[in-house]
């Protein structure tokens, strides 16, 4: 409602404020309407000088990033192959978006998500991030945030990577080292090595952490960034599978491919841990949930929506390499119920995240992303036309770039491969672009615009980045990294690279 529509009632521009405090006031809103309100502030002059310069309570805000989890999985996007009721409760209780894409690859996205600009800008190379890329942590602990990361990193080696991006405190996997992430795992801990031999599971250890964090810090405002270690291979047991091996030892034991549906619903479970605690502590009304994928389900791997098979595309540039869940929730905040279809990119977290804060972006602080909250709180906000997409896993001296710019239905490579995703999902038959017409042409035009704005984004010294790394070093990281970024469906007879 437009609150400066209320000044017949005789609401003064001074006045509004105080009526657009009622009307946000999750409290005071049932019961006290708009127009009641204006007319109190009308009939008791007191009200009007209440002091309400005291800013409303920050909320908490949680961002769970799943690892290679496409937009199929979910139950409340029609996935039929896994049980997510968490997630399928909180998408029915908040909102959910069908047209969120991520980048194909884990650390791409990641360096996206957190710095709210293309690769085009900032990327270096897998498995790392620059450590002089300010981030939303950056933002949001300049706010008044205590801040947390727990989960998977593959963002570099330093120890003191994570307060450097900005997080006061951190409950890693994959920082310093790469052991195993589940059955008796190896974690650091505030970049401190810990090693687990009794039976732990990676996922449950850092869930405690992460529960932990909110409970010492309930009085907030605090962030949360969890990016889970699940779903991601080798595709082992978890600890409520019938083949849960307290005993395993490493990633290449107790892998099958059904274990990847474990992996989903308990996936599912921690995050119902999680907003348990919420409620247990009072906050679950003062906190914003944000779910998404980080690329698409792992290569090979099939999952049904209904009687439509989908296949997973992890490291490709098509709807299966980078469509994702986003799923959002906030009581009586955002609105309970919305399937909302605009696009929505990994540099939109940032600016959404700032803004559902409250706080103002600096002025000089360079941004692709675009908020979605308008659009979380019903408002049409500003959606966007089109995402524009610099794809390169930077992986030994691959160099390889694919670019490309799409909406919902029509993609544009810069190579001048076009696709009418609706008719060619896979992207099998490019369309010439000299040849199109009507909608499509005009689709192509569109598409063409965006990859001009980015013409002359990269730095050209951010590819000399990868050249100037010692060959020792290079290959210690690659060691490290192409396992991570293996792409293959896993079964008991893959290679060792494979099941990594």
């Amino acid at each position: 409602m437009n609150i400066t529509g209320l000044g017949w009632l005789g609401a003064s521009e001074t006045e509004l404020p105080i009526i657009a405090f009622l009307r946000d006031n999750p409290v005071m809103k049932p019961s006290l309407p708009l127009t009641f309100a204006a007319l109190l502030l009308a009939q008791f002059p007191a009200l009007r000088a209440a002091d309400l310069s005291t800013p409303a309570r920050k909320p908490n805000l949680i961002l769970i990033l799943a690892d290679d989890l496409g937009y199929e999985t979910i139950g409340a996007n029609g996935g039929t192959s896994y049980r997510t009721p968490v997630l399928d409760e909180l998408a029915a209780s908040g909102a959910r978006f069908t047209h969120c894409y991520a980048q194909p690859l884990c650390t791409p996205s990641r360096v996206q998500l957190m710095t709210g600009l293309s690769n085009a800008r900032n990327y270096i190379r897998f498995g790392q991030m620059a450590p002089q890329a300010a981030t939303f942590a950056h933002l949001l602990k300049r706010a008044g945030y205590a801040t947390c990361i727990a989960g998977k990193w593959q963002l570099g080696r330093d120890v003191n990577l994570p307060k450097k991006f900005g997080f006061d405190e951190s409950c890693l996997w994959q920082h310093l080292r790469r052991p195993p992430r589940y059955a008796n795992p190896g974690l650091e801990i505030n970049g401190v090595e810990a090693n687990y031999t009794n039976g732990e599971y990676g996922p449950d250890l850092v869930n405690d952490y992460a529960l932990d964090f909110i409970t010492r810090k309930k009085d907030g405002p605090f962030f949360l960034y969890y990016p889970m270690m699940l779903t991601h291979a080798p595709y082992q047991a978890t600890p409520d599978s019938k083949r849960w091996d307290a005993q395993a030892v490493g990633e290449a034991v107790n892998i099958a491919p059904e274990h990847f549906g474990d992996m989903v619903a308990y996936m599912d479970k921690l995050i119902g841990k999680l907003v348990a605690k919420l409620e247990a502590l009072g906050l679950r009304d003062h906190t914003l949930i944000l779910f998404l994928g980080d690329n698409g389900t792992g290569r090979g791997t099939r999952s049904m929506m209904g009687d439509r098979q989908v296949i997973g595309g992890k490291g490709t540039t098509t709807a299966a390499g980078m469509h994702v869940p986003l799923i959002a929730n906030w009581p009586r905040r955002v609105v309970a119920g919305k399937v909302c279809s605009d696009l929505v990119d990994t540099t939109d977290f940032l600016p959404t995240l700032l803004e559902a804060a409250g706080e103002p972006l600096p002025a000089d602080f360079h941004l692709d992303g675009r908020s979605f909250w308008p659009q979380l709180r019903g408002e049409r906000g500003r959606p966007r036309e089109w995402i524009y997409s610099w794809y390169s896993p930077r992986q030994r001296a691959d160099l390889t770039v694919r670019e490309f710019a799409f909406n919902q239905r029509f993609k544009l490579y810069r190579s001048g491969d076009f696709f009418d995703l609706n008719k060619d999902a896979g992207e099998k038959n490019p369309l010439k672009v000299s040849l199109l017409e009507g909608e499509e042409a005009a689709a192509a035009k569109l598409l063409q615009g965006a990859l001009d704005q980015f013409k002359n984004a990269r730095p050209a010294e951010l590819n000399r980045e990868i050249r100037k790394v010692p060959q020792s070093e290079s290959n210690a990281h690659e060691r490290q990294t192409q396992v991570e970024s293996s792409h293959e469906p896993l079964n008991t007879s893959s290679t060792a690279d494979e099941r990594r």
